[in-house]
């Protein structure tokens, strides 16, 4: 490529200070150094956990930054001492890496890694150095990928190469939520066939994880949301049921033992919320129910009665669904080649990069499942 080994200039949204717009501005990427990949970036979907950096998290440290982490792109040029990946090889830039060496990378118990910006800066959200300027100005690469930006620069154990047939503008939602609701229920609580679900949260997580447990074999899938808008989507990914809180005068996890001789066998919080947390342990039958909390926060402090987990339920957490980054994101793409994941049926809304404030405002009043944005041209 004409532009391997210079500094490109491209467009990108840039979050200059929280709770603000993102504004569209030029900004510098620098070439790939060692075990880096520069990425053209196709398309990308909006998530929440960027909202929740933007609106909620808000850490000082954490901007300037290029927000983005569910996108899909073409690499542009590699850096030195990386041999496995070549220009124009599809990709998916990863928020959670897989260098292969760590003692979490080398356990079948875990996807966590030791490498890359979640080993300690969960708070900030980015790594302290980066391949981004703007005005002559630092911009920090929101979770390691930044795609929000028609280039970027990623290090090469948070890369997966994909089919080369992949179309990136649906495939880019196994960035993040699609992934993580349907690995949560398939890798984490380990749905069982004939079980008894609950979904709690009906965006892309949610309705991931409604599709996972019908992948799995659940019986009865119980679908919960305050918009009743949303069950006729949840209906497509293998819900059987759906109960809005607000149509009930009793906690939902009473309503929900009512409806299922004593609670579910597998509940999934996949909100962010810790009182829908608790609902949703609440809501497992005594003696084996799993409750996985999915929904990404870590504003605020959750609770429960001991004698619940005591009387024999489960609560575990599931980051990224279980999914070793690297090996499990080329899987997903082609069980979607091969029609046993769904992702057309999760977007919403095709927009520009340049329309990324409406994304997000789309987000924010729950009027989409996934807005994708059109970053460069393939």
């Amino acid at each position: 490529m004409a532009t391997a080994g210079k500094v490109i200039k491209c467009r990108a949204a840039v979050a200059w200070e929280p709770s603000k717009p993102l504004v569209m501005e030029e900004i510098e990427v620098a070439p790939p150094q060692a075990h880096e990949i520069r990425i053209k970036i196709v398309a990308t979907g909006v998530c929440h956990t960027d909202l929740y950096h933007l609106f909620e998290g808000k850490h000082k440290d954490g901007f300037p930054c290029v927000l983005g982490h569910e996108g899909a792109g073409i690499v542009e040029s590699v850096g030195s001492e990386v041999t496995k990946f070549n220009p124009g090889d599809k990709v998916i830039p990863l928020f959670i890496s897989q260098c292969g060496q760590c003692r979490f990378c080398k356990s079948p118990k875990t996807n966590l890694c030791e490498k890359g910006w979640a080993s300690d800066r969960y708070d900030v959200m980015s790594e302290s150095d980066t391949r981004f300027t703007c005005k002559g100005k630092k911009v920090l690469q929101f979770m390691g990928t930044s795609t929000f930006s028609e280039y970027t620069v990623v290090n090469e154990i948070a890369v997966a190469k994909i089919h080369p047939s992949a179309p990136l503008d649906k495939v880019c939602l196994l960035g993040c939520g699609v992934a993580t609701g349907y690995g949560a229920a398939l890798n984490t609580a380990k749905v069982e066939p004939g079980s008894t679900c609950a979904v709690f949260g009906l965006g892309a997580v949610g309705l991931a994880a409604v599709m996972g447990c019908k992948n799995a074999g659940a019986k009865r899938i119980i679908a919960i949301d305050i918009n009743p808008t949303k069950y006729e989507k949840a209906k497509i990914f293998g819900a059987t049921e759906f109960v809005n809180p607000k149509d009930h005068n009793k906690p939902i996890s009473q309503v929900l033992h009512e409806m299922t001789n004593g609670g579910v066998d597998f509940s999934l919080e996949c909100v962010g919320n810790v009182a829908v947390m608790r609902s949703a342990l609440e809501s497992c039958v005594k003696g084996w129910g799993v409750s996985v909390l999915v929904g990404w926060t870590d504003m605020d402090d959750f609770a429960a009665r001991p004698i619940q987990l005591i009387a024999g339920r489960t609560w575990k957490g599931s980051l990224f669904g279980g999914f070793k980054s690297k090996d499990g994101v080329p899987k997903l793409v082609n069980e979607y080649l091969e029609k046993k994941v769904k992702l057309d049926e999760f977007v919403t809304h095709n927009m520009t990069l340049a329309q990324v404030n409406d994304a997000i405002q789309l987000m924010q009043t729950g009027d989409c499942i996934r807005s994708v944005l059109s970053v460069a041209l393939q």
